[in-house]
């Protein structure tokens, strides 16, 4: 299932899944959904004892390549529309992540620096620490965090925090 033409042999396209066009062998598959959510959260599909992403696989269907990495614009691993999926490196994929639940600010890229006691500001940006700066107030240190995700991350910028 690597090319545009096999998969579209394969399956057919609506509302952000792909279903199968035929019965499978003895299972009858036809017009069924095609695939699973798997540990990770993602939908994978099962064809000849090989698993694949279905974002992946309906990326490819449509735009007839496959970039290294494929992008959830709105952050939901189930949302398999082609309108909501989109090419990325593996840098903006980070960018586009919700923040860690472990984060004891409540706002993604501020921590508390110890030794100052102040609200710290800092990004990681092509393998580098990026740190903007010190701040007294946590809403000041939250504002120059978003002004530095929109700057460098751009439309991959998330504010976001598991809860």
């Amino acid at each position: 299932m690597n090319s545009q033409e096999s998969l579209k042999n394969l399956f057919y396209y609506k509302d952000g899944n792909l279903y199968w066009k035929n019965d499978n062998k003895a299972k009858k598959i036809k017009d069924k959904i095609a695939g699973d959510i798997g540990s990770t959260g993602y939908i994978s599909i099962s064809k000849d004892k090989k698993r694949y992403l279905a974002h992946r696989l309906i990326y490819l269907f449509h735009h007839g390549y496959l970039p290294k990495y494929v992008d959830h614009i709105d952050r939901n691993k189930t949302n398999n529309k082609i309108e909501n999926l989109r090419p990325c490196t593996l840098q903006e994929n980070s960018f586009n992540r919700i923040g860690c639940k472990k984060n004891t600010s409540g706002f993604k890229n501020v921590t508390k620096h110890k030794t100052t006691n102040k609200w710290q500001v800092h990004f990681t940006i092509s393998k580098k620490c990026v740190y903007v700066g010190l701040f007294d107030s946590l809403e000041v240190a939250n504002l120059m965090a978003i002004e530095y995700r929109k700057k460098y991350h751009k439309e991959f910028e998330c504010s976001e925090i598991t809860k």
